[in-house]
């Protein structure tokens, strides 16, 4: 498609930066007034891996996602637990046709923010625009990890999504009788099947409305350019270093409301927030730093004013009963502290290849599959929990975390941590040692298992642990480094061996978790590959239904089915402890929300 020439010079200024840098949008340039603007900055320690929202799966690239792009729906900033509002939309959905049909109405007047792609015209958000991006997550060239938010529930969606894989062009035109414009502002959404669970997917920042115009202009470049009707625009992007988010200036009226309840911290909150006009903040800076100490330094000289990620330093701030010691507190820092909605797990790839190589971990023959237990039980997740996190995470012994509909906290995994047990399981399995030490496969073979980490040095941690762990077992570990987003790619492409991930809630149910094993979601969200018609009948039965007893019955049996194929090693939950400076106000970790800057003020700094 054509594009008008002061946009094409626009592209090839920012080409000219070099170094991944995004050039500032004349838009955001002329916003920029005389006045002194509330500069936020905080850090992530991993790269991000970009902004198109069905393009990327990251938590970091998430949050940043979720500041730009407006889903129709969100959640109450101080409620607990996550209790879902209207975000774009005028009330939450109208839910009828025993949970199969959704209706919902936006706001008229809501506007994209500026940019090139609409050619000087201002440009409304209309319902059209979530059918186009809610048909964009089933588009196969986007090879979208959340395409399962959407495969199989949608009527006629996945059928146009079967013919774009045929044809090689998914028809953006072509009407979808389970997306319905019925007018301007109202949008239908029908599914195949009962689903009362389906509103948090419309509260998901990834489900946050692009527009075409955008995309089409963008094309392959999309990730660097987001362009939403969300609360701040993108200023200033360095790939893998800096982000700078502005406040956007055509971002409609919104103040801030909440009901603080019996809860003292909330009426404190709410006390020097409540009406304020949103957001407060006018300009968030996130540098990417992978080392904790050097955030932690960067932190204590007050150039970062929201830390939460130093969890291997955190005996220098916390006392032994959780709290932050008084040196700190002396000087107006505060800790916000709170089990995040997450699990980590140690992954084995189920597939029998990777890539063109035969995979020792893959397959469900009786030795393949004792060959994974017998390392899921020679890993010493207390040791991860004590020695890496220094004390700052949980044991994870279920799938869905706490806070999260259908946790089970009474369950225990099936795993447990027993070497001498592993030891005689390769024993029987045939899996003999070598005059090394070392074991071979059953024909005899080299037995190397590749294990895959980031270069940072709280993964070389992880690396020791791992290589000690299977030493005691007699099995060769090949440590594989490669950076953070690398290792996405390779496991969406189902080509790393083993590998820690981890998974923190998009919504607050446990079916946000439970597909993260579902057959279909190979190659998306399912990093082991695992496939089980077994787990696969239940998983789907379990979709059909609502939170309670008979869909938690279902969860526990597609657990224990898990545990015995050996897909997974849970680990743990992590505490996230957020550092925050004396003139930071109104802060809340949200179990969902990862945009808490929106909700948030600053005093001047001293």
């Amino acid at each position: 498609m054509p594009i008008a020439r002061v946009f094409s010079a626009i592209l090839l200024a920012a080409s000219l930066l070099g170094c991944g840098e995004r050039a500032a949008s004349p838009a955001a340039t002329a916003n920029a007034s005389g006045k002194s603007e509330k500069v936020l900055r905080f850090t992530f320690q991993v790269a991000e891996t970009g902004f198109d929202p069905v393009k990327v799966a990251d938590y970091y690239s998430g949050v940043v996602i979720a500041a730009i792009f407006d889903p129709l729906l969100t959640y109450d900033y101080l409620a607990r637990p996550a209790k879902l509002v209207p975000n774009v939309a005028l009330t939450l959905p109208e839910i009828t046709d025993l949970g199969k049909t959704y209706t919902l109405k936006l706001k008229p007047g809501i506007r994209f923010s500026s940019d090139p792609a609409f050619k000087g015209q201002p440009r409304e958000l209309t319902a059209a625009d979530y059918v186009y991006s809610i048909k964009r997550f089933l588009d196969p060239q986007n090879r979208s990890q959340y395409a399962f938010l959407f495969e199989g529930k949608i009527v006629g969606l996945d059928k146009q999504a079967a013919e774009a894989k045929k044809s090689g062009r998914f028809d953006y035109d072509a009407p979808v009788t389970g997306l319905e414009v019925v007018d301007r502002y109202t949008l239908r959404i029908r599914l195949n099947e009962t689903d009362f669970n389906f509103s948090h997917v419309l509260a998901f920042p990834m489900v946050g409305a692009v527009a075409r115009e955008a995309i089409v202009a963008y094309g392959d470049d999309t990730n660097a350019h987001p362009v939403g009707s969300g609360p701040y625009v993108l200023k200033r992007y360095v790939r893998s270093s800096k982000i700078v988010l502005e406040k956007n200036p055509l971002f409609r009226e919104v103040t801030w409301q909440a009901d603080p309840g019996d809860d003292a911290e909330n009426q404190k909150i709410v006390a020097r927030m409540q009406g304020k006009k949103l957001p407060q903040i006018g300009r968030v800076e996130i540098s990417v730093m992978d080392e904790a100490q050097s955030r932690w330094l960067a932190f204590q000289r007050r150039e970062i004013d929201i830390e939460y990620q130093l969890e291997e330093l955190a005996p220098k701030f916390i006392s032994d009963d959780g709290k932050l010691k008084p040196e700190y507190s002396r000087k107006g820092i505060r800790m916000d502290r709170s089990v995040d909605p997450e699990v980590i797990y140690l992954f084995f790839n189920t597939q029998e290849r990777v890539g063109d190589q035969p995979n020792p971990l893959g397959g469900f023959s009786n030795e393949k599959i004792a060959l994974r237990r017998a390392i899921a039980m020679a890993y010493n997740v207390e040791d991860q929990i004590k020695i890496i996190r220094k004390g700052q995470a949980v044991r994870a012994q279920f799938p869905i975390p706490p806070g999260v509909a259908g946790h089970q906290p009474q369950f225990r995994s099936g795993i447990s941590y027993n070497p001498r047990l592993a030891n005689a399981l390769l024993d029987k399995f045939g899996y003999r040692r070598g005059a090394d030490g070392y074991r071979l496969l059953p024909d005899g073979k080299p037995l190397i298992v590749k294990y895959y980490s980031t270069p940072t040095e709280r993964d070389r941690q992880f690396d020791e642990l791992m290589k000690r762990s299977l030493d005691a077992i007699g099995v060769r570990v090949e440590i594989r480094k490669n950076r953070f987003s690398e290792l996405i790619k390779l496991a969406d492409q189902c080509r790393l061996m083993m590998k820690h991930s981890s998974w923190i809630a998009d919504y607050p149910d446990g079916d946000n978790f439970m597909q993260l094993l579902y057959g279909p979601n190979s190659g998306q969200t399912n990093a082991a590959c695992y496939r089980s018609p077994e787990y696969d009948k239940r998983y789907e039965e379990s979709r059909r239904l609502p939170d309670g007893p008979q869909r938690n019955q279902l969860y526990r049996e597609m657990t224990r089915q898990m545990e015995a194929d050996t897909a997974w090693l849970l680990t743990d939950s992590r505490y996230r402890n957020v550092l925050l400076q004396p003139y930071v106000v109104g802060y809340k970790k949200h179990p969902i929300l990862g945009h808490e800057f929106l909700y948030i003020d600053m005093d001047p700094r001293p």
